[in-house]
């Protein structure tokens, strides 16, 4: 596959990360996986300057990752938590990748300071690369990339219907 084929004004990578590419914004979603949702308690945890978390979540919510949902304490004025709705769960395999090459590559004898397990029967939990037809995958060299618009061209030849990301 050439370079040059790929239509990099629908690159879902470059999306994506217009979305959540900040720093803050991973650290938020990290804090919301670990069930963090009251905006006190997202700053104390994460250190950040008021009004960088306020753009973040702001930002977050706009996208439909997080949802403003409304809470009274008691004695307390109206606040608002942040959940993660189904777009912010499916973010959750990439957070955890960032996680493993994290722990993989930055954590010099440290170790982690988190382990993942299956609530079930209690195995640590790991990311795999898999196909549709359930292979796993070793890395990048397993896989070619097709860009969409040859895919679109090569269903129409056969007169199925176009290939969609």
């Amino acid at each position: 596959m050439l370079a040059d084929e790929i239509d990099r004004t629908r690159c879902s990578v470059a999306g994506t990360l217009a979305v959540v590419g900040e720093k803050w914004s991973l650290l938020v979603l990290r804090e919301a996986f670990l069930g963090v949702r009251r905006f006190a308690d997202l700053q104390k945890n994460l250190d950040v300057p008021r009004a960088v978390l306020t753009n973040r979540l702001n930002t977050l919510v706009a996208q439909g990752v997080l949802t403003r949902v409304p809470y009274h304490a008691e004695g307390q004025r109206q606040r608002h938590e942040y959940r993660l709705t189904q777009k912010g769960l499916d973010l959750y395999p990439a957070l955890v990748a960032l996680m493993a090459w994290g722990d993989r590559y930055l954590a010099e004898g440290h170790g982690s300071a988190l382990a993942l397990e299956h609530r079930d029967c209690g195995a640590e939990v790991h990311l795999e690369l898999t196909c549709e037809d359930g292979h796993v995958l070793g890395g990048p060299r397993e896989v070619r990339p097709i860009p969409l618009a040859r895919m679109d061209l090569l269903s129409s030849d056969e007169g199925a219907e176009p290939a969609r990301g």
